[in-house]
């Protein structure tokens, strides 16, 4: 490598490299390898500094044997943790040398005990000689090498990949079993993307199988088998999502009395869960829309999604087949869109799933595009036609979802201003501990008047979710 070349920032600039051990004096057993790791990311947007101050720079050190956690090895995830410390403008990674081969089926992590204070402290110093080299020139010019170390924290105490995946739209995908924190044990299934791998596109809930409550303390994560737990939502916006129904109780109600399940929509499918739910626990007839057929597969195989019982696939663009669904509105139904697998490679065909408006439309399409950061809803869908193509697409007292992932107050502003111009009421859930919250659009008006009495589907509602998301909905 040439010297000065960071002396320079330059946008989405990543560079990665290893350094042997003993290039420092580590105080410290946090290196189990004999080669550092360190990856240098620049901001990808220019970031204002005070006249006559030297660009912000942090560095962090990576969770000792998670080195090879797409997190922390891929430009992605890098950019990403960049992302929640928007102000500085290059972040440095420093850890064990990293090693692709171990992070396959099969590799366990377990959380290791935590270095105290002091040790970090010491440890971090003995790093400063290493940053002093990967500073911008403005630190030398100013004489001021305050850097600081940002630290990485979750709820993750061990975890095991159980299976990897290429699907030809999401690109590397993998399963796997994790245990968290929590007042007992807990274990979860998640599903990641590579090209986003710091977020969990599906968690659920999992239970030992064979083993009882009193005999999880035995349980040995990576020689268990577990099986998926549908009936409860775990994934942080999924129950806010399903709370909205109580704004249309009464329609849904009277939709049970008259012999016909309520009809509910999902674009974007990942693990299968929200479906699951909404078939199993509320009864709903429910058509899924994923645009990679290889997610599908793994939402059947490990998450315990089911065809047949209340819910169809298809296998598409949502967004396209949204627009599709709005011109069907009175025309004969001849569309070889929906793929109801009855098998992992086989698939016969339905014509008539769209037949009827839809009841509910759930969206949970969050950009693809790691360097803009996470966001949700898709920029498409916010165009004109496309919701008015969902407005179209519902029942006269039905209502559109929204997961919404705001980049920031101004593109939230933006979703509420598009929903608003092609609905007639909006209604938001704000979500603690998360960045997530839920818009509501509604084609007719809605009131939250809790003085309404409850019928059976409203009962049935608040037995399944909590009622803190129900009375967390607001007017806009």
């Amino acid at each position: 490598m040439e010297a000065g070349t960071f002396d320079t920032l330059i946008l989405s600039r990543y560079i990665s490299f290893t350094l042997p051990l003993n290039s420092i004096s580590c105080p410290t057993d946090y290196f189990h390898t004999n080669r550092i790791q360190i990856s240098v990311l620049d901001s990808p947007s220019q970031q204002q500094q005070p006249i006559n101050s030297p660009p912000k720079v942090a560095a962090m050190l990576v969770p000792k044997f998670r080195e090879n956690d797409w997190i922390f090895s891929t430009e992605p995830g890098h950019l990403q943790l960049l992302s929640t410390s928007p102000h500085f403008s290059r972040l440095i990674l420093i850890g064990n040398a990293q090693n692709n081969d171990d992070f396959n089926v099969g590799n366990l992590y377990k959380r290791s005990f935590e270095m105290s204070p002091f040790c970090r402290m010491k440890l971090e110093r003995s790093l400063y000689p290493i940053l002093m080299i990967l500073l911008p020139k403005e630190f030398h010019k100013v004489g001021n090498f305050d850097v600081p170390f940002l630290s990485y924290e979750d709820n993750l105490i061990s975890s095991v990949i159980i299976d990897k995946f290429i699907g030809p739209c999401v690109g590397e995908m993998l399963v796997e079993d994790v245990e968290i924190e929590g007042r007992s044990r807990e274990f979860r299934r998640r599903l990641r993307f590579k090209r986003m791998p710091n977020l969990v596109q599906t968690e659920i809930c999992i239970l030992p199988s064979e083993v009882d409550q009193k005999s999880l303390d035995c349980v040995v994560i990576e020689k268990v088998e577990f099986c998926p737990n549908l009936g409860v939502l775990v994934h942080p916006y999924l129950a806010p999502m399903v709370a909205s129904l109580s704004l249309v109780a009464g329609h849904l109600q009277g939709r049970f009395e008259s012999g016909v399940r309520p009809r509910g929509f999902c674009m974007g499918v990942g693990g299968g869960a929200l479906l699951s739910f909404l078939a199993m626990q509320l009864g709903f007839e429910v058509v899924g829309v994923e645009v990679d057929e290889v997610v599908l597969k793994v939402a059947k195989r490990y998450f315990g999604l089911k065809t047949g019982q209340g819910i169809q696939l298809c296998v598409g663009d949502g967004i396209d087949i949204l627009k599709k669904v709005a011109c069907l509105d009175g025309i004969t139904k001849s569309s070889s869109l929906i793929a109801n697998f009855t098998e992992l490679d086989c698939c016969t065909y339905n014509f008539d799933a769209f037949g009827d408006k839809f009841d509910v439309i759930m969206v949970d399409l969050d950009s693809s595009d790691s360097k803009t950061g996470i966001s949700a809803p898709t920029s498409e869908f916010l165009q004109k036609d496309v919701l008015l193509a969902a407005n179209s697409s519902l029942s006269e007292h039905g209502i559109l979802v929204l997961n919404v992932i705001p980049l920031s107050m101004a593109f939230y502003k933006l979703v509420i201003h598009e929903l608003q111009e092609a609905f007639v009421d909006l209604h938001e859930i704000q979500l603690k501990d998360t960045e997530n919250c839920v818009l509501i659009g509604s084609k007719t008006p809605r009131n939250l008047d809790s003085s309404v009495s409850e019928d059976a589907f409203l009962s049935k509602l608040k037995s399944v979710i909590s009622d803190v998301y129900i009375d967390a909905i607001r007017k806009i």
